[in-house]
């Protein structure tokens, strides 16, 4: 591996590594309590829905994906209380739903949801219900 090469592996690797702690409590992280949840904007304040297995920072009761944080989606989600609209990650693959999730509560990225606003060809990590 040449110098330049090198750098520039060691630049990607920073970038990677600012980007998860930038992301440590956003939206989709694993939390018991709402202080957990950090939101990117400063107009939108996350909460700890301890309805789902492991906790997910989120927001319920969106009415569409203008009222979610950026990266996030308003989806009407049937948890076995009944149906509710939550803001959740938007995801392409399955560990970008984990980034900040334990392998025992981990989400599924999925394209088998009711996004409010329209698929608009995206998919989003669903937490694992509660069961309750």
């Amino acid at each position: 591996m040449t110098g330049h090469e090198r750098r520039a592996r060691f630049e990607e690797i920073g970038q990677q590594a600012a980007a998860e702690s930038e992301d440590r409590g956003g939206v989709g992280a694993e939390c018991s309590e709402s202080a957990e949840c950090e939101s990117a904007d400063e107009n939108i304040t996350l909460e700890c829905l301890t309805r789902f297995t492991g906790g997910y920072c989120g927001l319920e009761g969106c009415e569409g994906d203008a009222d979610c944080p950026e990266g996030s989606a308003c989806v009407a989600h049937d948890d076995g209380t009944g149906i509710a609209n939550f803001c959740f990650r938007i995801c392409v693959d399955k560990p970008e739903c984990n980034r900040n999730r334990s392998v025992e509560n981990e989400a599924n990225c999925s394209a088998n949801v009711d996004f409010v606003d329209g698929k608009l060809d995206r998919k989003a990590c669903v937490p694992p219900s509660s069961g309750l």
